[in-house]
């Protein structure tokens, strides 16, 4: 029996590196960058957030769908987070937050943070910043032949975990399989 890793877990993790530095690398609002990039690709960690996933469900109000996501979790080879590292804005003025300028916003933000979720509100434009660094990951999984998917209760339970500690947090699982896990995903029943 062989001692060498899973050509196809070496695979993912490879491609989790190069999916990092697409993040890295994509644009930012004014250049400038606040994004938090973590890798996680041990086993114990990804069971450990998987059944956080699964600890947390019956008190969510989409219980099956956390459990889904917790399935996945516990089944992909590595997985790729992102997030805001803290509270700013581009200062673009844009009102894409609800307030005429940034001075005016961080004046008047009042922070909320959700139990399994994020901190905010935030910048638009920061928001946009995560998503622009997710689209260019999941290209980079595409062009790699990584299966993968964007997914957000991933992220809020390893920000929960203090695996990452960016105020909003995204992640994308990775794996290499016959058939992607990541799609045409059964959903549990709700009790």
């Amino acid at each position: 029996m062989s001692t060498m890793e899973d050509p196809f877990r070496s695979a993912s993790r490879t491609a989790a590196h190069m999916m990092a530095a697409a993040m890295r690398t994509a644009p930012k609002a004014g250049g400038k960058d606040f994004l938090e990039i973590v890798i996680v690709e041990d086993k114990e960690t990804l069971d450990r957030i998987a059944q956080r996933m699964l600890d947390y469900a019956p008190n969510s109000t989409n219980e099956a769908y956390w459990k889904r996501d917790a399935a996945n979790c516990a089944a992909c080879h590595a997985l790729l987070l992102v997030g805001l590292r803290t509270f700013n804005t581009a200062g673009y003025d844009c009102g894409g937050c609800g307030f005429p300028t940034c001075a005016e916003f961080v004046k008047h933000r009042s922070e909320t943070n959700k139990d399994m979720g994020y901190s905010g509100p935030h910048c638009i434009m920061r928001m946009m910043d995560i998503g622009v660094a997710l689209s260019s990951a999941a290209k980079t999984a595409s062009l790699l032949n990584i299966d993968n998917r964007v997914q957000q209760r991933v992220g809020a339970t390893a920000r929960d975990l203090g695996i990452i500690h960016a105020e909003v947090v995204m992640g994308i699982p990775i794996g290499v399989f016959g058939k992607s896990i990541f799609f045409d995903r059964s959903t549990p029943i709700k009790h």
